[in-house]
Parts: C-alpha cells; structure tokens; sequence
C-alpha cells in the first residue's frame, strides 16, 4: 500500500503568512520556509512583528477566511485520493488551517498549535515534534507503507528525502539548485505524472 504525504501552503493553498504580508502591508512577514530554512527562527520572527504591530489570531483568521485553494488543487487532491492513501505534513497550525481544509473535503491533517492567550495574542508556538514531517513519514514506512512526498520549501526536504520518492513542486530556484537529486513538477499536471512515475518505480 502506498500512502501520498503533501505539503500544505505552495503546493495545496497559497502561503498563509505571504497573504497576510499582503493584506497588512509588513513586507517582512512575506518570509517563508522558501527563504530561511531555520523554522524556529523564521517563526520567532514572526511573533516579534505581529506584538511589534499589535496583530493578533483574529487579525491572522480574518484574512484566512478570505482564502481558497490554489486553483486547481482541489481536483488534484481527488485524482489522488483515488489512488493514494493520502496524508497532508504541514508546518501550519491548526488554528490557521481548517477553513482551508474544509475547501479541500478535511483531507488528514498533522501540523502544529499556536499559544494563544485569551485576547487572541500570539504568545508562542507548540511543535507536534521538533522534525515532524520525517518523523511521520518514518512512522508510516515502519507500518509497511511505501511513501511518495511533495512539497515546496527547505522544511520539506527531510521529508522528501526520508521518503521512498520525494517531489518538488513549483519551488523556488534557490531549493532546486540545493536539492537537485529532486525530481520538479511546475503544476498538477506534471505532478500527476511525477506522482505515477514514483509509484511504478518504489
């Protein structure tokens, strides 16, 4: 049996915190797991900007709200629920995820938590686990299933790489010269193929 584990943001739904630069104009929040492949240290700075600009959940939630998957995800993510178990690995949180979700008919979900004190200020952050997607994939392969990866960004190459196949999809120029043993998909299309490829070949 074979289960398929997807990245969320790039590859399913446009970058939440990318948006959310956009919406509130803090160009500096537009920085991602495509730019730093530090986590901890991208999200510490995100914490800094949102209390430097009294920004909270709600303001974060309001602005999800408002978001769709990319187009053409969602008929994609059928194609592969149909010949895949499938399971989305994300460095989102919960609380940022599920109206997104609800979009795409709740696909299984394992990501993270945010702190949140009672007037909705982002105080910190919960990992599930500190390398969460690998171990995940690890867990699935000592229950003998074989795994295909996708994503988009540095915190998805452990996963892509502890994977029976991993795939890039749509990543910047800067993950692809560092990671070129990756095969890279540009749209659904070419994903689908990449997908049916690394399941003839594991």
């Amino acid at each position: 049996m074979q289960i398929a584990c997807l990245d969320l943001e790039g590859v399913l739904v446009p970058e939440i915190w990318i948006e959310f630069s956009e919406r509130t104009g803090i160009a500096a929040l537009a920085r991602t797991t495509r730019d730093e492949p530090d986590y901890d240290k991208l999200m510490r700075e995100r914490l800094a900007l949102l209390a430097r600009n009294g920004l909270g959940l709600p303001d974060i939630q309001e602005v999800i709200g408002k978001m769709a998957p990319l187009p053409g995800a969602p008929e994609f993510l059928g194609w592969l629920r149909e010949r895949f178990q499938v399971v989305i690995l994300s460095d989102t949180f919960y609380e940022f995820a599920m109206p997104l979700m609800r979009q795409l008919g709740f696909p299984t979900l394992l990501c993270h938590r945010l702190v949140t004190d009672d007037q909705g200020v982002v105080r910190d952050y919960a990992l599930r686990e500190p390398h969460a997607k690998r171990s995940a994939v690890q867990a699935l392969q000592s229950l003998r299933f074989q795994v295909v990866a996708a994503g988009d960004s540095y915190n998805d190459t452990a996963m892509l790489a502890t994977a029976d196949a991993g795939i890039l999809f749509c990543p910047p120029e800067n993950v692809i010269r560092e990671f070129p043993q990756f095969p890279v998909a540009r749209d659904y299309e070419q994903l689908r193929a990449a997908f049916e490829e690394a399941s003839r070949g594991i």
